[in-house]
């Protein structure tokens, strides 16, 4: 087939340190690209992936470059016989696109503004749009207005090291942006409250200095240490060396691909049951989920009962690279 990707232009893809969804971009692109698919990604300018470079010529976040991009997009593809164009940027990139029929499929990794989709769907040449949520969480707010269908985030598993056992004394790792929908707050009281030890890594987030100064900070020493933000070698570092991975979040989390992450080293996931969490985590198997951090606290306790290769092993034949892949492949034939 061939293959016409968007991504939004703040963020290389793949990224350095923080960037989900171009890692999901990425990593999707690649397993095209060895399957014999004909790709061309249009992304930030210092993206590097396999197939042809579309490059925006900015990546500033505005009207003019939105109106930039789209023409790009559109010239780029128009009557150049693309099979599909899959969008995982701005549906605002597809606009000059919808009254033709080239099939175009728009996937949500974040919450969906209705209305938005609404309007494309008027716009849209008949059969030619649909979308797909990253989550069942996400997906069932298009379905009442448009055709969805679930196809969950991934990783690739061969830059993960699977770790079968830990020690005794193991920490526990926060791994995600420092502020409070993300509970890096959370994660320090279970630790407090369990005595666990507790790695904190990440970037605050613009505007969340105070956040960390105040809710942060005052605890870190040798129980709890922050180290910033980290890149995918060290990830896979301290996920692989970790207890169990906390997610102890505060808001309706679309996926979460951190915890993927976790269980692609083994490491099992313990999660506040909100947004996607309840998706991701298999309770008992590839950790543990519940409603009240006090639950959470409880079952710190239950770590050592998780088998570290079946966390792995589920994980992958449920998120991998060729998985999540050959579901997005089963989506283009709808059209």
């Amino acid at each position: 087939m061939k293959i016409a990707i968007t991504a939004d232009p703040e963020i290389a893809v793949p990224p350095l340190y923080y960037g989900g969804i171009e890692r999901v971009i990425h990593m999707i692109i690649c397993e095209l690209v060895n399957l014999g698919h004909d790709v061309t990604l249009f992304a930030n300018n210092d993206s590097s992936v396999p197939g042809k470079l579309e490059p925006y010529s900015s990546s500033e976040n505005s009207k003019a470059t939105i109106v930039k991009n789209s023409w790009l997009i559109t010239k780029k593809t128009v009557f150049k016989n693309f099979d599909i164009i899959h969008s995982f940027g701005r549906l605002a990139y597809l606009l000059p696109l919808m009254p033709l029929k080239i099939a175009k499929l728009m996937s949500y990794q974040r919450e969906p503004t209705l209305q938005q989709i609404k309007r494309a769907m008027i716009l849209s040449k008949n059969g030619s749009l649909r979308f797909s949520g990253c989550s069942n969480y996400i997906t069932k707010q298009i379905l009442p207005v448009a055709p969805a269908d679930t196809v969950y985030n991934g990783v690739d598993f061969s830059k993960y090291s699977c770790t079968t056992s830990v020690a005794e004394d193991a920490p526990l790792v926060f791994l995600g942006r420092i502020e409070p929908i993300k509970g890096p707050h959370t994660a320090i009281e279970i630790a407090m409250q369990t005595k666990r030890k507790l790695i904190i890594a990440g970037n605050i987030s613009e505007g969340q200095q105070t956040y960390f100064d105040q809710k942060i900070k005052p605890f870190l020493g040798e129980q709890i240490t922050y180290i910033g933000a980290v890149n995918d070698i060290q990830k896979n570092e301290i996920l692989s060396q970790a207890a169990a991975f906390l997610m102890p979040i505060h808001w309706q989390e679309p996926f979460g691909i951190v915890m993927v992450e976790a269980m692609a080293c083994g490491t099992p996931v313990i999660g506040l049951a909100k947004g996607a969490v309840t998706e991701v985590v298999e309770n008992n198997i590839t950790g543990y989920y519940a409603n009240q951090t006090g639950e959470l606290i409880e079952r710190i306790a239950d770590i050592k009962k998780i088998d570290r290769t079946q966390v792995y092993q589920v994980a992958k034949a449920r998120f991998s690279s060729q998985e999540i892949t050959q579901q997005y492949l089963n989506l283009y034939q709808k059209f």
